[in-house]
């Protein structure tokens, strides 16, 4: 049944017809604690539109922000309902450098679980959701300019070197 689903999400946020609305999806999607990458939704849309850059970045930016949100919020939540569980030298670290680290929310593998720490820390929402949003915005526009710019060639030649 969730394989259906999974199939059928994937099918319908593929249609050409909803290009900002999958990189909506797919970037909020991506920024829970589901492992999914949302900048090949980002760089094919640009790809085949090239006027809705700027549109895609923002819009991407802001699914995966929200999404960060969403994994504070889990992780404020977390907190009232473990609050007995021993804390990390993450959470240390977070406390120490407070909603400056969420410009780390972008970083794969890491900028997930940072977000709902912070939650679990409390750390204030406003500034935390705004450093999200400039880290995630900075790595939109750097990886989809790289895509976009490298010649096409050199990702052919890259893959054939690796394959």
């Amino acid at each position: 049944m969730i394989e259906s689903l999974v199939i059928w999400l994937l099918k319908t946020i593929a249609a050409p017809a909803v290009g900002l609305t999958s990189v909506f999806l797919v970037s909020f999607v991506s920024a829970t604690l589901v492992p999914l990458g949302s900048e090949p939704a980002v760089f094919a849309v640009v790809k085949a539109n090239p006027e809705l850059f700027w549109a895609a970045i923002l819009v991407g930016t802001l699914g995966n922000t929200l999404g960060g949100a969403l994994d504070y919020y889990i992780g404020y939540r977390a907190k009232v309902a473990f609050a007995k569980e021993r804390q990390t030298r993450w959470f240390a670290w977070l406390a120490r450098y407070g909603p400056k680290t969420m410009l780390l929310s972008w970083v794969p593998g890491i900028g997930d679980p940072l977000c709902t720490m912070a939650g679990w820390l409390h750390m204030p929402f406003w500034p935390s959701v705004g450093y999200m949003a400039v880290g995630k915005f900075a790595r939109y526009v750097s990886m989809t300019a790289l895509l976009l710019y490298v010649p096409d060639g050199f990702w052919k030649q890259l893959a054939h070197l690796a394959g």
